[in-house]
């Protein structure tokens, strides 16, 4: 249990939260919700001592163990597997324990080690660490890669995986769907579901709220307040609120009138006297009820295009990857014009075969008026890299790209907000791609992108995130595309700002190609959904529904590990477009291996429960050591045979 008393919250000069009392019951899931700058990382800061009230109390019990995501991921040289599994630091301290032991010989601390590791239900912890890590999207092969080898984007995963690895009682994720794509929001939410402790979840993604929460905090103008339900529930529950808060201010105006016109017409008389000062004290005593302040609603639109044809942008037979110059995931910039440029060093290097890298093989990708394609996928599959190749910065390794001579692109990249000018305004990066067009023109544009008056004048240096964002966006719409491209729009943007992107894509004219693991927004813009994995891009027979239940199907059938078995392959829905032709496993073969990996399984957890037994410690260690001995053998063959399996189910499901 949570308790806010009398609860004030202060961040530098700023009052975030006052007068806030309400409690958080052990085992709900808490959204916490608001407008950016309301005070929800604050919050959280407070909650784990990292941040002191500025007055009342915040109750938490001593012994609740508290979870949360590092914001940075120290460059290790540690395995990803070893990383995620410190999480649990008694687990990992006592695996480290056994190694030591098992290594210096000493049977008595190999004793003490399985007997700590029985204590702590610790034998399966790397198995939990594995299938964290595979959840969030890390194939197997990478389980044994150096955190320092990894992106940004995929050290947060593995600070999110050492947070739900860590063992407690109070779990806080803040944003933790950011870095994630669909099938990992999707694996999230499952596994959300099934903690037994409490969470307090920030995010901006409605769904992912609605699929967790149980309850929503909401903060707004500096208070705080609890309601039952997740965020569509919320969102009722706040419109009726102010619906009746509306009523009721609008009666005590009418009786307050009512009132004050006694009093101005008969209080000079002696016969009415009595009257109107009673009247007088009545009204003294009646309590303001404010009247309700509509947070006003944003609003953005994209212009209609100058020109509308037809057939827009296709990809024929193409393979879509990276020359031997081009490093993967290279990002260009857009030129004045609004189209892209190349990278500086692909544009020089021609493309050798012995070099590519191939991602996507044979797209053929057909962009017409009016579609509007969702790309699905995990991370790293190539979705971006489809974008790119669309939008021409990356060359094709082979095959064609063909536009219509009146095709104008609206590309919004994931690095697109890191690309802003330091120093300069909102109006200077407009100015810079409308020459000569007058400053007020331009301060009316920007101001229907809520950036008004002398805001549009102010250094993109203080943006927030979200405001960086809107502001790419305008400069897009700026240009009027017939063709918007848009990869993960969404990372910086909150509730509000979403709506407003969705509302706006919803009425847009052109095509639109989009990334995002944000459900709400796909769901109100797309109609069709191609999936990018497994080397190629096919249409997807089925809705977002669909996809989600076919992960959860082929997440079911896996054996633990992350290997998808030739059941949970079959279970995808029909697409229209062939796979490539590749050879099946023999069934027989197949069927072996799982036996032989059953089989070997089964043994290993007999010599492990041999070595949890004090007993056969008794003479001396002979029989721990040659136990020892089997149990490393074991672990040899199994790893040998999970890797000829896992190769035949690869080679299943192509």
């Amino acid at each position: 249990m949570i308790a806010f008393k009398d609860f004030a919250l202060r961040r530098g000069e700023r009052l975030l939260l006052s007068n806030v009392d309400l409690v958080l019951q052990t085992g709900w899931r808490v959204g916490v919700i608001g407008r950016n700058g309301t005070g929800k990382s604050s919050l959280f800061a407070a909650v784990q001592g990292q941040l002191e009230a500025d007055k009342g109390d915040l109750g938490i019990p001593n012994k609740v163990r508290i979870a949360s995501v590092a914001q940075e991921t120290p460059s290790l040289p540690d395995p990803a597997l070893d990383f995620v599994l410190s999480g649990d630091a008694a687990v990992h301290a006592a695996i480290q324990a056994e190694a030591n032991a098992f290594a210096n010989e000493d049977w008595e601390a190999v004793a003490e080690a399985h007997h700590r590791l029985e204590e702590l239900n610790g034998y399966d912890a790397s198995a939990r660490a594995g299938k964290l890590l595979h959840g969030l999207g890390f194939a197997a092969d990478t389980h044994q890669r150096a955190v320092s080898s990894f992106s940004g984007g995929w050290r947060v995963r593995l600070n999110l995986a050492r947070a739900l690895m860590t063992p407690s009682d109070l779990l806080l994720l803040d944003e933790p769907t950011n870095h994630l794509d669909l099938d990992a929001v999707l694996w999230l939410e499952q596994w959300l579901l099934k903690y037994p402790g409490t969470l307090m979840l920030i995010s901006h993604d409605r769904e992912f709220l609605d699929e967790v929460t149980t309850h929503t905090l909401h903060l707004h103008d500096g208070k705080a307040k609890v309601y039952t339900g997740d965020y569509t529930a919320f969102e009722r529950q706040r419109e009726e609120q102010l619906r009746l808060q509306q009523i009721t201010h609008e009666k005590a105006q009418a009786e307050r009138a009512h009132l004050q016109s006694f009093i101005d017409r008969f209080s000079a008389s002696a016969a009415k006297a009595k009257q109107a000062q009673s009247r007088v004290k009545r009204l003294a005593k009646m309590q303001g009820t404010e009247a309700v302040r509509v947070e006003r609603a944003l609003r953005i639109e994209f212009p209609a295009p100058a020109k509308l044809p037809h057939a827009l942008l296709r990809l024929e037979h193409a393979d879509c990857g990276y020359a031997a110059a081009e490093p993967v995931g290279g990002a260009s910039a857009p030129n004045q014009n609004g189209q892209p440029t190349q990278h500086p060093i692909a544009a020089e290097a021609a493309p050798t075969k012995a070099g590519e890298t191939t991602i996507l093989h044979d797209v053929g990708f057909i962009l017409e008026a009016g579609d509007r394609v969702a790309l699905l996928g995990p991370n790293g599959a190539g979705k971006s890299t489809l974008v790119k190749s669309l939008v021409g910065e990356l060359p094709l390794l082979s095959g064609e790209r063909g536009g219509h001579p009146d095709l104008r692109i609206g590309y919004f990249a994931q690095h697109t907000v890191e690309s802003l000018r330091a120093g300069t305004s909102a109006i200077d990066h407009l100015a810079d791609i409308a020459p000569g067009v007058a400053t007020q023109q331009l301060r009316d544009f920007l101001g229907k992108w809520n950036f008004p008056g002398d805001r549009a004048f102010e250094s993109v240096d203080v943006f927030s995130g979200g405001e960086r964002a809107r502001l790419a966006l305008a400069l897009i719409a700026w240009r009027k595309p017939n063709v918007l491209l848009l990869d993960e729009p969404t990372n910086h943007l909150d509730l509000d700002m979403r709506e407003a992107l969705a509302e706006a894509l919803a009425s847009f004219d052109g095509a639109i190609v989009l990334v995002s693991h944000d459900r709400h927004l796909i769901g109100l813009v797309c109609d069709s959904f191609w999936r990018v994995a497994d080397g190629v891009a096919q249409p997807f027979d089925g809705d977002l529904d669909a996809y989600a239940s076919w992960l959860r199907s082929r997440d079911n059938s896996n054996d633990g590990k992350g290997r998808a078995s030739a059941k949970s392959v079959e279970a995808a829905p029909a697409v229209a477009a062939p796979k490539p032709k590749r050879g099946k496993a023999n069934p027989h073969k197949l069927a072996k291996l799982e036996a032989r990996v059953e089989e070997l399984t089964a043994q290993r957890a007999v010599i492990e429960t041999q070595l949890a037994d004090p007993s056969i410690y008794a003479d001396g260690g002979a029989r721990v050591a040659d136990l020892g001995k089997q149990q490393a053998q074991l672990a040899a063959e199994l790893e040998q045979a999970e890797a000829e399996l896992l190769a035949l189910y690869e080679a299943d499901a192509a």
